[in-house]
């Protein structure tokens, strides 16, 4: 997969799907997990033969304790061994794991019960263990002991390789939920890419819409007036991140940038007003979250009439919540309007959709006409000043 030249909101995704490819390549558990687990397996068998052979009464506890050490060093390999081969089958179904480890165990069990047999059967015929091995039970030849002794190990085994399949479940099983919990982030960046991607677009059409008819009118002073100003907007809204939340102050400076553009294609009709508490100029807002607003109460607020129109920037404390509210005091817009409805899916709809990605059922959005004409758009967000 390669990200195309110049799409630089493929790129984060093409990071995050490495990424991905990176993590699918360590499924299972870790082998210092596996590797306590086998220890903990062989020292609860041991502590159990030991027991088991002080309630017996069996005599040289010293001795059988030396070679039932042997015996458990021998089994602890082994069962490395065991570990080794059930983890090249880590990515196939859990069905099929059993079944291998099922089978597996087979050979490591018949090696563990040979080992054993031999530690107290062979290794030293004129001791005691030879009688002590086949205490209560009726003499049974070399096969028969080894067979006996693998069946008890191979139950052993199993109960470690089923710990070992339960943790490597749950291990992937935590992994699948991280990179599904991953791959919903990176989509929802995605998507707050792409609307706020979309801002800039939607605005310098306008921009330039307005800079033609000034040039075309021979105002030319004011036009070049309008290239420094979109320039400077230009210049202060894209050195941040697309993802990166902004001081409201600095929301609002922007906002300041872009009306002092319009205010040279209306100078007589445009008044601005902020109200904003100091105490919420600190405040995170999605960077440019107002600038669609702005354009909405430019394009149907001053163009259409030829009074004064002012409008207004507030930001309250509603509750814990910031809110955010534009407003214009133009004529009134009738609901129906197509012109109205075609700009609210580039523009309000804007607004509206990177709230509802970047904060949830946390985030609101109202507009509506405003009684006696005008129209207003209110945001309620979650109020927070840290990471901005």
């Amino acid at each position: 997969m390669r990200a195309r030249h110049g799409d630089f909101a493929a790129i984060p995704v093409y990071l995050f799907i490495m990424e991905m490819d990176d993590d699918d390549d360590e499924r299972g558990i870790s082998p210092a997990v596996t590797l306590y687990s086998i220890l903990g397996f062989w020292l609860f068998y041991v502590i159990i033969v030991t027991l088991r052979s002080l309630i017996v009464g069996f005599e040289s506890q010293g001795e059988m304790a030396i070679r039932r050490i042997v015996v458990t060093v021998i089994g602890i390999v082994l069962t490395w061994c065991l570990y080794l081969v059930l983890r090249r089958f880590d990515r196939f179904s859990i069905g099929a794991r059993v079944a291998i480890a099922s089978l597996t165990a087979i050979p490591v069990a018949i090696a563990v019960g040979g080992a054993n047999y031999y530690m107290f059967n062979v290794y030293d015929q004129a001791s005691m263990f030879q009688d002590i091995s086949n205490h209560s039970v009726e003499k049974m030849d070399a096969w028969q002991e080894v067979g006996e002794l693998a069946v008890t190990r191979y139950f052993f085994l199993i109960a470690w390789a089923s710990l070992y399949l339960a943790l490597s479940y749950a291990s992937d099983s935590g992994r699948a939920e991280r990179r599904a919990a991953r791959l919903a982030r990176a989509a929802q960046q995605a998507e707050l890419r792409s609307l706020r991607y979309q801002v800039n677009p939607h605005f310098l059409f306008n921009t330039l819409n307005s800079l033609s008819s000034l040039v075309l009118k021979s105002r030319n002073d004011e036009a070049e007036a309008m290239i420094m100003s979109l320039s400077n907007f230009y210049r202060t809204s894209l050195t941040s991140d697309p993802l990166d939340d902004v001081p409201l102050s600095e929301e609002v400076h922007l906002q300041k940038l872009y009306l002092d553009i319009e205010a040279v294609r209306f100078p007589e009709r445009l008044r601005t007003r902020i109200e904003i508490p100091d105490a919420l100029l600190d405040c995170c807002v999605p960077g440019l979250i107002l600038q669609p607003l702005v354009e909405n109460a430019i394009k149907y607020g001053v163009s259409r009439t030829t009074r004064p129109v002012t409008i207004t920037i507030r930001a309250a404390d509603e509750g814990g919540k910031l809110a955010l509210t534009v407003t214009d005091d133009g004529e009134a817009v009738p609901g129906d309007d197509p012109d109205m409805i075609a700009s609210n899916g580039i523009g309000l709809a804007n607004v509206r959709d990177r709230l509802t990605a970047r904060f949830g059922d946390q985030a609101s959005f109202l507009a509506g006409p405003v009684h006696g004409g005008g129209f207003a758009v209110k945001l309620l967000m979650p109020q927070h000043r840290a990471g901005c």
